[in-house]
């Protein structure tokens, strides 16, 4: 009962409610969630960056993941000196810790991870075929994309349904990535699952400009 009160106390963002069942049980931060994922990771893929914050307090040393995730530079530094080794490691649910950072916007991280060696160019192990890339895409972080692109990362990447970056740009009216990803080859002709183009996104969101230039 106590994990599912966690669980619950994550999602609602009852930060009172989960710092004092933290307190009374702080092995609840280091436990395995219903989803496979620990409490921490939970938080992040919820988005609810003030249980997050309460999570901290009592998860201890954080694996290279859930540093990732929650945007924890020092202990990236840390891990990644003492353990260069696992860069490009899996997590349980499939992601590397670069393909983590790219997702949750951690640019910075995302830096670090790639000058350290990180592979641009690794999608997730676990059927969905999501790259970094993607992921930066998707989540509209113009800044990590760009970065992703400089260091080789492929624009023209397909995850399992046969979405591309240029799809993600196009859906999100980003401009300026969607010029850069055209600038450096990507194919305006890629249909995901279902037949659509990146045109076809565009212009079911309303942008018009964007659906023009991909013709």
């Amino acid at each position: 009962m106590s994990l599912e009160n966690l669980e619950q106390f994550i999602a609602n963002a009852d930060t009172a409610a989960l710092e004092a069942l933290l307190a009374r049980e702080p092995g609840l931060a280091k436990a395995k969630t219903s989803l496979n994922v620990s409490p921490l990771m939970l938080s992040c893929y919820y988005n609810k960056p003030a249980a997050t914050a309460v999570i901290l307090k009592y998860a201890g040393q954080l694996n290279l993941f859930e540093a990732a995730a929650a945007g924890r530079f020092d202990d990236i530094a840390y891990l990644i000196t003492t353990h260069p080794e696992r860069i490009d490691f899996y997590t349980e649910d499939g992601f590397t810790a670069l393909g983590l950072a790219c997702y949750f916007g951690r640019y910075d991280i995302a830096r670090y991870l790639v000058l350290k060696g990180a592979d641009v160019n690794r999608p997730s192990d676990n059927g969905y075929n999501v790259y970094p890339l993607h992921s930066a895409a998707a989540g509209n972080f113009t800044s990590t994309a760009t970065m992703l692109i400089e260091n080789g990362a492929d624009v023209n990447v397909k995850q399992s349904a046969g979405t591309t970056p240029l799809h993600s740009a196009a859906q999100n009216g980003n401009l300026e990535l969607l010029i850069l990803l055209l600038e450096k080859g990507a194919q305006v002709d890629i249909r995901m699952e279902g037949g659509k183009l990146p045109a076809d996104l565009a212009r079911e969101k309303g942008f018009d400009e964007i659906a023009e230039i991909l013709g």
